[in-house]
């Protein structure tokens, strides 16, 4: 067995074991999380010019994304051997994770509004993405490719790999970080998105890969509990980039790049949404397409209330996932 305590490749029952231990765990470290948080006063800052149903918000504790890699770190080791392309995982989500944290320690603890320089932001992620596609072609023998979903065919890249995968992991990262402006949306979508790249995982016998998106799909469900709305706990940069590096993590390391954009659909559209608005609002002299952005908060001022944005912004995620599985399956897996 490798040296793995309890793993019996192939048996249901160590998703089903390392899922539930996940949950348990990410439950009460979240809850403990908040405790620590509240009482070191690190609490969110409502942006003023965010919709003022926003306002109650103010206080919350933040930086709850550290449960992430916490419980990853923790549960992992109980169900799989820590292979190197774990080790790798684990890598670029503990980088994107302190690169979160000191962002949301600039804003919340220093009272620094704009935390980190956002040059300084992207230079990092640019960095460990590029070190993702470095690491999996040199030493994971991972050829330097992307395979195109609802066909057999692939598009080489050779050396300019890790460029694309700097490009994917800091999209993603960012991607992600927009879309946790509601109370659970970006957890929520995170669980969705792991789903097709735990399929895809188990599809090329990659057994160690796929426990670590059912641990952090548990993750995702333990954080969720405290984080739907009215949530009693924020994830933050530290948490958003955090999941953003995952899931770039898993589609290099399972092959699937180019499904991400399916399989993230509600971050594709949640930051087209925003770019969108930018370049509209530039070009027309100060006019707005939508009411606000990202695409949440415009739903939110069309009436539609926390709640129900997020559970419709869900819905059109599931399709999206959806999608991703049948495109999984035209790439031969």
């Amino acid at each position: 067995m490798n040296g793995c305590p309890v793993m019996l490749v192939g048996e249901p029952w160590l998703f089903a074991a390392a899922f539930l231990t996940a949950v348990v765990v990410s439950l009460v470290f979240t809850g403990l999380l908040i405790s620590v948080l509240r009482s070191r006063g690190f609490g969110q800052r409502v942006r003023d010019d965010g919709p003022q149903t926003h306002r109650v918000k103010e206080g919350t504790p933040t930086m709850g994304g550290l449960v992430f890699i916490l419980t990853s770190s923790l549960v992992l080791p109980l169900f799989t051997r820590i292979a190197p392309e774990i080790l790798l995982v684990l890598g670029v989500v503990l980088g994107a994770t302190a690169l979160g944290f000191a962002d949301d320690y600039l804003k919340v603890a220093l009272r620094r509004p704009l935390g980190l320089r956002g040059r300084n932001k992207l230079l990092v992620q640019m960095a460990l993405g590029a070190l993702l596609g470095w690491v999996a072609v040199a030493f994971l023998g991972r050829e330097p490719e992307l395979a195109v979903p609802f066909l057999a065919g692939s598009i080489p890249l050779g050396a300019v790999y890790p460029l694309f995968t700097a490009l994917l992991f800091t999209g993603t990262t960012n991607a992600v970080n927009l879309t946790d402006g509601l109370d659970g949306l970006a957890a929520g979508g995170t669980c969705l998105a792991v789903i097709v790249f735990i399929v895809a995982a188990l599809a090329r016998d990659a057994v160690g890969l796929a426990v670590v998106g059912v641990v952090l799909l548990g993750a995702c469900m333990g954080f969720l509990w405290h984080n739907f709305h009215p949530a009693r706990v924020i994830m933050g940069d530290t948490g958003s980039l955090a999941l953003g590096a995952a899931l770039a993590a898993l589609a290099v390391l399972t092959q699937t790049e180019l499904l991400l954009l399916l399989a993230g659909g509600l971050f594709v559209v949640e930051t087209i949404s925003v770019i969108v608005q930018v370049t509209y609002f530039r070009a027309t002299g100060g006019r707005r397409l939508l009411r606000m952005s990202p695409l949440h908060h415009h739903f939110e001022l069309l009436g539609w209330g926390e709640v129900g944005t997020v559970v419709v912004l869900w819905a059109f995620q599931l399709a999206c996932v959806i999608l991703a599985l049948f495109g999984l399956r035209g790439m031969g897996a």
